[in-house]
């Protein structure tokens, strides 16, 4: 059994403040009728993609508080956009979260996605029982001692 002194925040005290980004992505499957309820805003808990944006916004400024070890970073800019695919019947979001500090902003925007597409699926589940989020990965990620990652 392991104890508590097993996980540790890791110390970025000596770390550089560097300018840096994450860009993740992930989706939300759906049947075509209710793709099309929430292009027309239909939807019975109303306007999905403002909620979603809105949910996304507020999950990675409050990453550090959902996730045990993250450190609180000074976010400058995140931005939440959908793609809305006919032939998939899905909604890709795609989080893109900037800012300066002495980690990465990786789990900010892979928490704004994953927040972006639970409120998706809450807001549209009254009407489906097929929703399904999927692929949520980091697509980018750019700064610090490792420079520009491209997944994707």
């Amino acid at each position: 059994m392991s104890s508590s002194s097993d996980i540790r925040m890791v110390d970025v005290g000596g770390k550089p403040i560097t300018s840096r980004q994450a860009v993740a992505r992930g989706k939300v499957l759906m049947q075509a009728a209710t793709l099309s309820l929430l292009k027309k805003g239909k939807l019975p808990k109303g306007d999905v993609l403002a909620a979603a944006r809105v949910a996304g916004i507020m999950a990675a400024k409050e990453t550090h508080r959902l996730i045990p070890l993250c450190h609180p970073l000074l976010i400058e800019d995140v931005n939440i956009e959908f793609s809305l695919d006919d032939k998939a019947s899905a909604v890709e979001i795609t989080a893109t979260v900037k800012g300066s500090g002495k980690t990465g902003f990786e789990m900010e925007a892979l928490t704004a996605v994953a927040v972006s597409g639970l409120t998706i699926y809450d807001m549209c589940k009254t009407v489906d029982q097929t929703l399904r989020l999927d692929n949520i990965r980091l697509v980018r990620k750019s700064g610090g001692k490792s420079g520009t990652i491209r997944l994707e």
